[in-house]
């Protein structure tokens, strides 16, 4: 204001110049001074950007209720499509927006709830047995993974390379299929196997007749499984009934993260079949044969941490919160 003073009235852009600001800061600052003199020459309070600006549409857009329960293709699009074609808005607003109701539009992932009328009774007698398994009696988790294919790429491997991955084939050749049967030990890790080109209660059977060879004669066998047909056949149930320090406890209904040997299998999945290269069903077997072999060199046991009542807990929020979903 000092500058402006005088006599003569200088030029806001001659003002300007000699301060080296621009000539709408002086021209502000004048205006300012003219209004409320000393008072309008203090700097206003700062602020971190603008105040949000989204209207009522934007928000109830973005709300968990109104997105799962309409059908259309927005669901499913990213940033870029719902700022272009429906917002004409600029991709970083609909990327705060996303940020701010915590919405992930580009993951997707899968539950189902059990159906089983005996959820409750199966999941505390399964739980009960990882936390309190009984004494003079070992505790196995039994299942089978069928349908283990025996794939080939069309082209060798390309092996990994600094700056490079391994590389491979998109396509590949089918040469047939296999079965693991397993029986987990839930307390040492260690591994029962046997492999079978199909997947019948015969086979079941003689995978039974396995685990009672190399379960010490003196000891329980709790065995956990699943609902398949195979483990309920009239033979089945024969053979268990000659050989009464069998037990057979069933996890609920769609529920396979109950059974500690799923985990094993995606080890076994993820380390050795996903990534193998196998010209006929004989390979894959030599190759799964050895993986068991070095796994039970060193076993390790899973530790089971939420009881049966955290479960239900869980599954009990879950329902609370997608229950207002629309489905």
């Amino acid at each position: 204001m000092l500058a402006c003073a005088g006599p003569e009235v200088p030029p806001i852009v001659a003002v300007a110049r000699e301060l080296r600001v621009t000539a709408d800061t002086v021209r502000k600052r004048r205006r300012r001074f003219l209004a409320e003199r000393l008072d309008g020459l203090s700097d206003e309070p700062l602020r971190a950007g603008l105040p949000p600006s989204a209207s009522t549409r934007w928000k109830r857009s973005w709300s968990p209720r109104w997105n799962s329960s309409r059908r259309t293709p927005l669901t499913g699009h990213g940033h870029r499509w719902r700022s272009t074609v429906v917002f004409r808005s600029s991709k970083s607003t609909v990327g705060r927006i996303w940020r701010q109701f915590q919405r992930m539009p580009r993951l997707a992932d899968t539950f189902k709830l059990s159906t089983d009328p005996l959820f409750v009774e199966k999941a505390y007698d399964v739980v009960g047995l990882y936390f309190n398994p009984p004494e003079g009696a070992v505790v196995l988790s039994v299942d089978e993974k069928s349908q283990i294919q025996a794939l080939d790429r069309s082209q060798p491997v390309l092996p990994i390379m600094p700056g490079m991955p391994e590389r491979r084939t998109h396509d590949y050749v089918r040469n047939g299929l296999t079965t693991l049967f397993a029986a987990f030990d839930v307390a040492t890790g260690e591994v029962i196997t046997a492999l079978h080109r199909r997947h019948r209660a015969v086979e079941f059977k003689k995978f039974l007749i396995r685990i009672d060879k190399q379960v010490p004669a003196h000891l329980q066998v709790h065995l956990i499984v699943d609902n398949y047909g195979t483990h309920k056949t009239p033979a089945i149930k024969a053979w268990l009934a000659k050989h009464p320090r069998f037990e057979l406890h069933f996890t609920p209904t769609g529920s396979s993260w109950n059974n500690q040997v799923e985990r094993w299998f995606g080890y076994l999945a993820h380390q050795m079949i996903r990534r193998g290269a196998h010209k006929n069903i004989q390979a894959l077997e030599a190759d799964i044969r050895t993986w068991v072999k070095d796994w039970n060199e060193d076993p390790k046991p899973f530790i089971w941490t939420k009881t049966a009542e955290e479960i239900l807990d869980s599954l009990a929020c879950f329902c609370r919160r997608t229950s207002g979903a629309g489905h």
